[in-house]
């Protein structure tokens, strides 16, 4: 028992130091004795814990608090840009990066079309790497990196098992991401990009449940029950675009009939509403111009975009109202494509999940569009950095005296 003392001691004093972290983030600047309130330790071990953090470069002094009874105290607050996460996001048309400090202010962001299966795993590596390059330019407090990736993932091994759309195969993405750059391996995660979403919309929310569906070519759903993202057994958990929404429907990338997708990804829709010589339909346009472009003809009352939307959004709602007799979640939310087009989607998707879900009132359902659009997963990925810190603060290295002291 002895033994085990240190070890224990130290694990209690990192779970308290981010613990101030965690309150500092939600609350903003705060005394010593607000810390010691609102986080239940003592002032003394508050006092202890807050000269950790400054030697670490994660707080600093912000003014004197104002009103109150006694002595004025002095202010604690976290230093913004003291580490910052970054995110990168894969998808069939494009890669992308951003990055976030500690505050969830966006430092850099950028989005450069490829055609990834084209491509192949090795070519958009590289692209990653130059990405990570490009953000990390004079920048020299990155945390970490987390790569949101469509398909089965396994965290553990960072490795991308299946990813349909993508045709990849057991990619080696944190061995091959840290080859082509100056980060070490532990600090490269890669995981599903509806899990990153549903984690970033959570962070957004006040809610402990609820369901994300990504909305590209491919369609993904992230979970979170009690606050917490459910993986499954294996870790591949939200494969809900493969559900066999029709067995005798068209076939779909993974190579079966009828999935979900083939109803309701991207390319049913641009299928639906318009013909293959449409600038719609042009890979080499961003998606955000051809989800204006569609927005603008829906606006001018074009018949056959309405009607695809209409198509779309019936066969969403029908899958959704699965989802919510299966999971009775507080919210769904519709992200990537799906949020740029609200209008058209999300009413007709509640009436669908009222009319198919057993619960009165749909059990208490409500159906969203999400703030974050097709920037959810880097969002996801970059807060994933930084959780890092915010379980465990020590990751960060004591810095020097004159780093600390240094203007910002």
């Amino acid at each position: 028992m002895g033994q085990s003392r240190p070890a224990d001691q130290a694990g209690l004093r990192r779970g308290n130091l981010a613990l101030l972290v965690r309150t500092l983030r939600e609350h903003g600047a705060l005394s010593r004795a607000q810390l010691a309130v609102r986080s239940g330790l003592s002032k003394a071990t508050v006092s202890s814990l807050v000269t950790d953090l400054e030697t670490r470069g994660l707080v600093h002094d912000a003014g004197v608090s104002a009103g109150g009874q006694g002595r004025p105290g002095q202010l604690v607050d976290l230093r913004p840009d003291s580490v910052c996460g970054i995110g990168l996001d894969v998808h069939v048309g494009h890669v992308s990066a951003l990055v976030t400090n500690l505050s969830g202010e966006v430092l850099f962001q950028k989005r450069a079309t490829v055609d990834v299966p084209a491509a192949g795993p090795e070519q958009t590596l590289a692209q990653l790497a130059q990405l990570v390059t490009e953000a990390m330019a004079g920048l020299k407090n990155a945390i970490g990196v987390t790569v949101s990736v469509p398909g089965l993932v396994d965290t553990e091994a960072g490795t991308v098992t299946f990813s349909p759309r993508l045709r990849w195969r057991d990619v080696a993405v944190v061995d091959g991401l840290a080859a082509r750059t100056d980060l070490p391996l532990d600090q490269i995660v890669v995981d599903n990009d509806a899990n990153l979403g549903a984690m970033a919309e959570l962070a957004a929310m006040d809610v402990a449940d609820l369901v994300y569906l990504t909305g590209d070519f491919g369609i993904g759903g992230g979970v979170i029950a009690g606050g917490r993202l459910i993986r499954g057994v294996g870790g591949f958990a939200g494969e809900i675009g493969h559900m066999a929404m029709d067995p005798l429907g068209p076939y779909c990338s993974c190579g079966r009939r009828g999935c979900w997708e083939t109803q309701v990804g991207l390319g049913a829709l641009l299928h639906a509403c318009a013909d293959p010589d449409d600038p719609i339909r042009d890979p080499a346009l961003d998606l955000d111009q051809r989800m204006r472009m569609i927005r603008s003809r829906a606006e001018q009352h074009d018949r056959r975009t309405l009607d695809a939307l209409h198509q779309i959004a019936i066969a969403l709602g029908l899958g959704v109202s699965y989802l919510v007799n299966m999971l009775n979640p507080a919210v769904v939310v519709l992200g990537g494509y799906f949020a740029a087009l609200p209008e058209w989607l999300v009413e007709p998707i509640r009436s669908q999940v009222v009319a198919h879900v057993l619960a009165p009132g749909a059990g208490g359902a409500r159906v969203v569009g999400s703030r974050l659009g097709f920037t959810a997963a880097t969002t996801g990925g970059a807060l994933a950095s930084l959780r890092r810190v915010l379980e465990d603060p020590t990751v960060v290295p004591v810095v020097q005296a004159q780093e600390q002291e240094a203007p910002a």
